[in-house]
């Protein structure tokens, strides 16, 4: 039962309604792209000030069904999360409960197993080169984690954790896994996960013609993530229409 219906209040009553809404918008968008993984994955969205208390997709849903009241409410810091009738995945609480803890600064945090990221994580150099400009986004960006140490229960999600303690690194190629991308809200996380996923595939394909790569030198690669870091408006405008879309085509999404 949905927890605008258990408690018979109007949707827009709900605790962080629009932040809800925004958050089952991109769930509903990564299912169209194909970057979840069947019931697993998962996404969640600080909404209080020291980002300890997020939102997540509750425990095994399929991507394309979430709605805005079906999200939970979690506090990073209660050890009896797992113990609730609503619990969360355990992995998914061991990661993202890790991050809202130790990275204040990750006010949404999107892991996927999305096939081209994923590849990446597999090579044994999982770094991503700036051979376009969608790549070049990413440089001195992105971080990787080459430790995989099983599923990311609570002692590996504190691990992973530590490597996105600077603020400058937004992604984290989870070596074997997938990937894990943070984001200022979820406009910032769903853009950049998206290019991350585009930049990841470009560069896969341009390994299977085995022919050499144009690389980008140091500095034009910086010049560009520092333009794209600031160009105004785009992960906005991009989340706005998407929302637009599922408006016209599915608005479940907002119940």
């Amino acid at each position: 039962m949905s927890l605008a219906r258990l408690h018979k209040e109007p949707l827009s009553n709900l605790p962080y309604y629009e932040e809800r809404v925004d958050l089952a918008a991109a769930f509903r968008w990564t299912a169209r792209l194909n970057m979840h993984e069947a019931v697993a994955n998962h996404f969640s969205l600080s909404v209080n000030e020291d980002g300890t208390k997020f939102l997540m997709n509750p425990n095994q849903v399929h991507f394309s069904r979430i709605k805005a009241s079906d999200l939970l409410l979690i506090d990073a810091n209660d050890p009896d999360t797992l113990s609730g009738p609503n619990a969360p995945d355990p992995t998914a609480w061991g990661l993202h409960g890790a991050i809202h803890r130790n990275v204040p600064h990750a006010r949404c945090a999107m892991h996927v197993h999305s096939i081209h990221a994923t590849v990446l994580a597999s090579l044994a150099d999982s770094t991503l080169p700036p051979i376009d400009q969608n790549s070049a986004m990413f440089f001195n960006r992105h971080v990787v984690d080459a430790h995989y140490g099983g599923l990311a229960f609570e002692e590996e999600g504190e691990r992973c954790s530590k490597l996105l303690v600077d603020p400058k690194v937004k992604v984290m190629v989870m070596g074997n896994h997938g990937v894990m991308v943070i984001g200022d809200n979820v406009a910032d996380a769903f853009n950049r996960m998206f290019y991350f996923e585009r930049a990841a595939e470009t560069y896969i394909k341009a390994l299977w013609t085995g022919r050499p790569l144009r690389t980008l030198s140091d500095e034009i690669a910086e010049k560009t993530a520092r333009e794209m870091d600031d160009y105004p408006g785009q992960a906005e405008r991009h989340l706005a229409e998407l929302k637009a879309i599922l408006d016209e085509e599915e608005p479940v999404y907002r119940n």
